[in-house]
């Protein structure tokens, strides 16, 4: 079992930055995978804002690359979204997902954060 706890969402002007935190708390039998962040904008569908492999790999999306850093603390079990230069458009909850794989399998767990929201001022 895995459970998320999000933190850092806020309101800032646009141009500014935000770090969103997630931490994972999960049972001995389980190791993480990959990690990342979702948003979900009012009345549009969720879409992938960036992962992170655990061997460090990250992708972004389009819209986003060069703005933002998804990086991990494996010690920690957490993952961040630093967002810098931020628009208007990156209004949104922001969900924090996680991938995780039972020890000795090949079964592998998706889990979801609570999600933060994310407003931008023009």
């Amino acid at each position: 079992q895995v459970t998320l706890v999000e933190s850092g969402g806020g309101l800032v002007q646009a141009g500014g930055s935000l770090r969103l935190s997630c931490a994972a708390s999960l049972s001995t039998f389980f190791s993480i995978e990959t990690m990342g962040w979702y948003r979900q904008a009012a009345g549009k569908q969720r879409e992938v804002v960036a992962s992170i492999t655990s061997d460090d790999i990250t992708n972004y999306a389009d819209s986003v690359k060069g703005r933002f850093t998804c990086s991990r603390d494996n010690a920690k079990n957490t993952v961040y979204l630093q967002m810098s230069s931020l628009k208007p458009e990156d209004t949104a909850v922001y969900y924090c997902n996680v991938q995780a794989r039972r020890y000795g399998t090949t079964d592998m767990y998706e889990y979801w954060g609570q999600g933060t929201q994310v407003t931008v001022s023009s």
